[in-house]
């Protein structure tokens, strides 16, 4: 039965709180192991106050590794220990009563099995800590920081690897290592009025000046946000492959064979082709930036859908987490290998911010620098 008394108590009834999840026990039962054995705590170097999810639970951890556990004699006559270690974490959690430290010590099962509860809660403080990092992640890539977004995402990235590393260390593998986790739907591509103005002039100014695209091997066609942009640039990336001429006409005759004009119109892409302006390899690079923070964006949401399945334990979020960042390496190896060949810009390391050159114009004096839209 519910007991209305017990802020703890987690049979919920219409109007209350979910019940709570099976850390919170074992955040009880560790407790009640070290009120009842205080020696322990000594066992227990590893655990800090801040791995409890709880923050009563907190209060309690905290008070018990600031205070003295008392003579093992001393305590098995008298309540100091318990005395002591409520006064204490009354500091912090003012609504915590002596009954509740009797509660913690009655859903203890055995308090020898302190270690593996120790275990259990900093697990979960792992999962805790690892959704943290990757809302970071998600965060920094979809509210970009200017003037450079790419380098705090991936300075964003490198903290997150660097904790997969710390519980890699700390937890140890075991068979099965994989999430079986299913994986969720891309986020969608940011298509606003000025990534596509940026695609579709690196498209004019590709058709208009091809040889500048031989410089671009690290511009691939999925780095587009809108799939016609994507299916044009296969278009003029066969064109010249092949050798053959590069102009509005044999990019559209490409378009054709290639069955894009079933869902737009001959003229559409020619108007997409129609204005040249600035530098390819600029807005190239804008492009890849964006598919950079996209790729950022993605990896977040696949880790974090590991970190809200309970069944994944920590080696299996280590395990899906570094192979979701092995796709976001992917893309960052080809814009650090743009990045340290455009003109103008130094090769920086990965959590220092370079600066940006502006793009040397190809059109001529008086051309408009953006499309009339």
């Amino acid at each position: 039965m519910h007991n209305a008394t017990d802020p703890h108590s987690d049979s919920a009834g219409p109007d209350e709180p979910a019940p709570s999840p099976p850390v919170h026990y074992a955040e009880q039962a560790l407790l009640g192991a070290l009120l009842l054995t205080p020696d322990q705590l000594n066992t227990l170097d590893t655990l800090e106050s801040g791995n409890f999810g709880d923050p009563s639970h907190t209060a309690v951890f905290a008070a018990m590794s600031a205070l003295a556990p008392p003579e093992a004699a001393v305590h098995a006559k008298e309540p100091v220990w318990l005395n002591s270690v409520l006064d204490h974490a009354r500091r912090q959690a003012r609504g915590l009563t002596a009954s509740y430290l009797h509660t913690l010590i009655r859903t203890c099962p055995d308090p020898e099995h302190a270690p593996a509860y120790a275990q259990i809660v900093r697990s979960e403080h792992a999962r805790r800590t690892l959704r943290t990092h990757t809302n970071r992640l998600a965060q920094t890539a979809t509210t970009p920081i200017e003037p450079e977004p790419a380098t705090a995402v991936l300075a964003q990235a490198d903290t997150l690897a660097r904790y997969l590393d710390q519980l890699a260390d700390q937890f140890a593998p075991h068979p099965g290592s994989l999430p079986r986790t299913p994986t969720p739907p891309e986020p969608p591509r940011n298509t606003g009025a000025d990534v596509l103005d940026e695609e579709r002039m690196l498209l004019a100014t590709a058709t208009a000046h091809p040889r500048e695209m031989t410089r671009m091997p690290w511009l691939l066609p999925v780095d587009f946000a809108l799939p016609v942009h994507t299916a044009l640039f296969h278009c003029l990336t066969a064109l010249n492959h092949r050798g053959e001429p590069i102009d509005p006409i044999t990019v559209l005759w490409e378009a054709q064979h290639r069955g894009l004009l079933r869902d737009t119109s001959a003229q559409h892409v020619l108007n997409l082709l129609a204005i040249p302006a600035g530098s390819v390899e600029h807005w190239g690079e804008n492009v890849l930036q964006r598919a950079l923070l996209h790729q950022a964006h993605t990896t977040a949401e696949r880790i974090r859908a590991y970190t809200e399945d309970p069944a994944n334990s920590v080696h299996q979020l280590v395990t899906g987490s570094r192979r979701a960042l092995a796709d976001l390496t992917a893309i960052r190896t080809r814009w650090e290998r743009t990045t340290s060949r455009t003109p103008g810009r130094s090769r920086a390391p990965r959590t220092t911010a370079a600066t940006r050159a502006s793009p040397p114009s190809t059109t001529a004096p008086g051309r408009p620098t953006r499309p009339s839209r």
